[in-house]
């Protein structure tokens, strides 16, 4: 069966280091949605280019499976269920969670390190969103 791979987490949580790690380790092919939106416009977000952003994503994940791939990562936020919901394509492919949880503070502090406070306004408003893994996506975790 082929598995969808999921990351769950605010942003600066480390969800990107690690699919990066683990794709080094295992083979797996990753889709990021901040290096689409670089590739796609040069920045890090314009709400305006949201829709092709996500239709881009959907594609590269459909086409990696297409092409042969058994196991994708999927590099981004996924904070809201009704989201990770989308995601479950078809009967083959088994969607799984890699979870991050780390301290707010944690995130600011990341996000100073790395230049980049404005994301400390777009880490509030996403944690006030944030929906965790229900037991049933805890059972399909990735460790």
């Amino acid at each position: 069966m082929k598995t969808l791979i999921l990351t769950v987490g605010l942003p600066r949580s480390g969800k990107s280091t690690w699919a990066k790690e683990y794709s080094k380790k295992h083979g797996y092919p990753i889709v990021n949605k901040d290096s689409i939106r670089l590739a796609l416009h040069g920045q890090r977000f314009i709400l305006e280019a949201e829709d092709m952003v996500h239709t881009i994503t959907k594609i590269m994940v459909k086409a990696l499976f297409d092409a042969g791939h058994d196991t994708v990562i999927l590099d981004e936020t996924n904070i809201i269920k009704e989201r990770r919901d989308a995601w479950k394509l078809s009967d083959e492919i088994e969607v799984k969670f890699k979870e991050f949880c780390l301290g707010i503070h944690v995130l600011y502090q990341r996000a100073i390190d790395t230049n980049q406070r404005d994301l400390i306004d777009v880490i509030n408003k996403m944690a006030k969103d944030f929906e965790p893994l229900t037991e049933e996506e805890r059972a399909r975790r990735v460790e």
